[in-house]
């Protein structure tokens, strides 16, 4: 087979390199990739959310399947797209993405088919947003753009001026844009956060193994909210009873709360899980592969990653059996200086080999904003690399990570020395 993955970040470096594990594959090419993606796949300049663009190079390459990775391609229909054109395609259709791109669409359907999930209100006005905030007085209270906003879209507000500043800041200053017509206001709750992707295939859904992402910036869980500054899998807040409770209570409803809605989901579905005193409740969905999640997941796949992606888009789930290799993995993220405000870029990176990754280590470095120059690897993004590693357990797979950190240096490379501690 030939195989054509969507997208340029760390999740697609992580997915390519697991795809080419597989020996049914022969070639694999990406759009528009990376500077350390190039190292494994033949990279193509179409922008990820270029839909006309990639179904051309998909007929042009003759690709057997298309893996759509990101989510702004597949909110914009690229898989209804690809399908129409007769092209095998992974990832849900646009009317099942909306449980990633529309907050107010999955909370409404968390209400309507009893999924448990934080109390909340949804607004198209500011002003009325606001009066409804006054109204309640109970902080702290959490604020989300109803689209999607890069892993950005949430304010919580400690007080009604924090609260004021938010919904002004999604709604009237327009920060994420179209995202932001709508809000939801939902009540803010407490415990171990939990992230499960699961393989879906519109009817079955198996859960993979769990992680746990660090949103924060800095060491203790502070400063501002990152697309992720690094994961852990397994999450040891998740135990088997608490997966038993989240598959009967949340993950089967979810899916058939789809179908009802007559859009059965096919794909990888992401869930936010907060283990509260309550019981595990939804914080989010994502609809598809989370990152840096994926970083940590993936590597521990037994089955081969192909058979598991054919049986997703056939519907054939339920006829194969998933196995995971013992161990655990971690993700430490490195990145450039400013992130998550503004941050330079073509910064150069010291320690990489010619392909991207580290000589004699345990760890493999996963790209997720890089380019590669005449003279090496330089940074192009927020998030720049992820440096991954298993190990027998947590700790030497956190040992394997940060000893091959110490190996990769950037002008103003920042990374949390934390990772696994929360």
């Amino acid at each position: 087979m030939k195989v054509l993955v969507i997208g340029s970040g760390g999740r697609e470096h992580t997915i390519i390199r697991t795809l080419r594990q597989s020996k049914k594959i022969d070639e694999i090419i990406a759009a528009p990739g990376n500077g350390g993606i190039a190292a494994d796949a033949e990279c193509f300049n179409i922008a990820a959310t270029d839909i006309d663009g990639v179904v051309k190079l998909a007929q042009a390459q003759k690709a057997d399947m298309v893996f759509v990775a990101p989510d702004d391609p597949l909110a914009m229909g690229m898989v209804d797209k690809l399908n129409a054109c007769g092209i095998r395609a992974f990832g849900p259709n646009a009317a099942a993405a909306r449980i990633e791109s529309s907050k107010v669409f999955s909370k409404q359907l968390m209400e309507k088919y009893n999924i448990p999930t934080a109390k909340f209100r949804d607004f198209s006005s500011a002003d009325q947003a606001l009066a409804y905030v006054k109204e309640q007085n109970k902080f702290p209270v959490v604020i989300k753009a109803d689209g999607l906003a890069l892993g950005k879209g949430v304010i919580i507000c400690n007080d009604l001026a924090e609260a004021e500043q938010g919904i002004n800041q999604i709604m009237c200053e327009r920060t994420f844009g179209s995202s932001g017509d709508r809000i939801v206001i939902e009540q803010f709750i407490t415990g171990p956060e939990v992230s499960v992707l699961a393989f879906a295939d519109g009817e079955t859904v198996v859960p993979m193994l769990s992680s746990m992402d660090h949103k924060r910036i800095f060491d203790g869980n502070k400063g501002p909210n990152t697309g992720g500054m690094g994961t852990i899998c397994p999450n040891p807040h998740y135990t088997n009873e608490m997966a038993k409770r989240c598959m009967d209570e949340i993950f089967l409803p979810t899916m058939k709360a789809m179908q009802a809605e007559g859009c059965p989901f096919k794909g990888c579905l992401y869930f936010g899980l907060m283990l509260t005193a309550n019981g595990p409740m939804v914080i989010e969905y994502n609809a598809r592969f989370g990152d840096p999640e994926t970083q940590v997941v993936l590597p521990l796949l037994k089955t081969d990653f192909l058979d598991i992606i054919n049986a997703c888009i056939d519907g054939t789930l339920d006829k194969i059996e998933i196995e995971w290799n013992s161990g655990a993995a971690a993700c430490v993220v490195l990145a450039s200086g400013g992130y998550p405000g503004s941050y330079p870029k073509g910064v150069a990176i010291v320690g990489l080999n010619s392909d991207g990754q580290l000589d004699d280590s345990k760890a493999t470095v996963i790209h997720a904003g890089t380019q590669k120059s005449a003279d090496g690897f330089k940074t192009a993004g927020g998030r720049v690399l992820g440096i991954c590693a298993a190990g027998a357990d947590l700790n030497s797979a956190l040992s394997n990570a940060y000893t091959a950190v110490d190996e990769i240096q950037f002008d103003g490379m920042q990374y949390r020395n934390d990772i696994g501690k929360y």
